[in-house]
């Protein structure tokens, strides 16, 4: 007896062992695919590049340049297709030559980006925008599909209507000569359209919360950059009276709370002055002292001028309105809106001067 329950405990040892022996060697297979994932994925980026300089220093050569080009990548796509297959169609060879265009230095690429990666930043006519897609891309892991949805909602020129010029990156660079600001993070409008939610139609504020945090990751990307969910329905207590805020998140770049109340209709001094009391709460009760201020975000189907012009809103540096959309729109509806709300901005500003004057 004594022998066999030495030899289960052996046996049991040893199936211990090789339990950790195979734990380890997994994680140092993955860890070699990954590797090389990443090494073929950056010899395939830096070879398409390439074959971009290459056509491009051909084109020039040419007498007639556009007949000539057009001529080059046609005839050159049907020899390296027949040649390596797949990969190597005219709209593919003309990527690579516009790649090498856009991105003319090979060491400024970006080994953590794939070719798809690429080719979506090559639609973004831009530059600055560019550039700032392919910084966030990189900072924040987007994969190729979170990007294309960043492009198609136009989000680099959603945060420009706050003041933003510049790409967050280089801005938590010169954080210590130029502090962020909550501004930098607020987006007009917010697009919602991961929701699946029909605009034009009567809902509750509970089915737009419920919809976020079903779809939390989303809301997360369209949120920006550092933003972490914190809860839902997030009470209030004050002299034995209930409050709840519909939504609560921490940035831990600006190292505050946001505050996020919910409205299905229009904007209204109401829904203002309940934000504030909000703030002013967590201010006192909530923050703590290694925390910059909080900040508060009425997320509405429409905003009242009249009421961002003679409220908090318009003096607050803690409290935003902004508008969502449920779908996503148009780059000429978008790019309408923009332009409303920059003109928006433009006559409040010669308002305040005139004022100071």
């Amino acid at each position: 007896m004594a022998k066999k329950s030495i030899h289960k405990v052996q046996v049991k040892d040893s199936s211990k062992t090789v339990d950790s022996l195979f734990k380890d060697i997994r994680v140092l297979i993955d860890r070699a695919r990954d590797t090389a994932y990443r090494s073929v994925n950056v010899i395939m980026v830096r070879t398409y590049w390439e074959i971009g300089r290459m056509i491009f220093e051909k084109e020039q050569q040419g007498e007639e340049r556009a007949e000539y080009g057009s001529y080059l990548l046609k005839e050159l796509s049907v020899k390296l297709t027949a040649e390596f297959g797949k990969g190597y169609n005219r709209t593919n060879l003309a990527y690579m030559r516009q790649f090498h265009s856009s991105f003319p230095i090979v060491h400024a690429l970006r080994e953590q980006l794939s070719w798809t990666h690429y080719r979506l930043l090559l639609k973004v006519d831009k530059e600055s925008a560019r550039e700032y897609y392919l910084d966030e891309c990189v900072n924040c892991n987007w994969s190729t599909r979170e990007l294309e949805r960043q492009i198609n909602s136009m989000y680099y020129e959603r945060l420009l209507l706050s003041g933003k010029k510049r790409s967050l990156v280089k801005k938590e660079a010169e954080s210590k000569k130029e502090e962020l600001q909550p501004a930098h993070f607020i987006k007009d409008p917010y697009v919602l359209d991961f929701l699946n939610l029909k605009p034009n139609t009567a809902f509750y504020e509970q089915e737009l919360e419920q919809g976020l945090i079903d779809k939390l990751q989303e809301f997360l990307l369209e949120l920006g950059k550092g933003f972490s969910f914190v809860g839902r329905q997030y009470r209030l207590t004050a002299e034995e009276e209930h409050f709840y805020v519909d939504l609560v998140f921490y940035n831990y770049i600006l190292k505050c709370f946001l505050l996020i109340d919910l409205k299905a209709g229009k904007l209204t001094h109401q829904d203002v002055g309940q934000m504030d009391m909000y703030v002013r709460y967590f201010e006192e009760n909530v923050r703590q002292e290694s925390d910059n201020p909080t900040i508060g975000l009425i997320l509405c189907a429409e905003k009242n001028k009249a009421v961002v012009k003679y409220s908090l809103l318009r003096e607050s540096k803690q409290i935003f309105a902004s508008k969502y959309k449920l779908y996503l729109p148009s780059e000429k509806e978008l790019e309408q809106e923009l332009e409303r709300e920059r003109q928006q901005i433009e006559i409040e500003k010669r308002i305040k001067t005139s004022e100071n004057n």
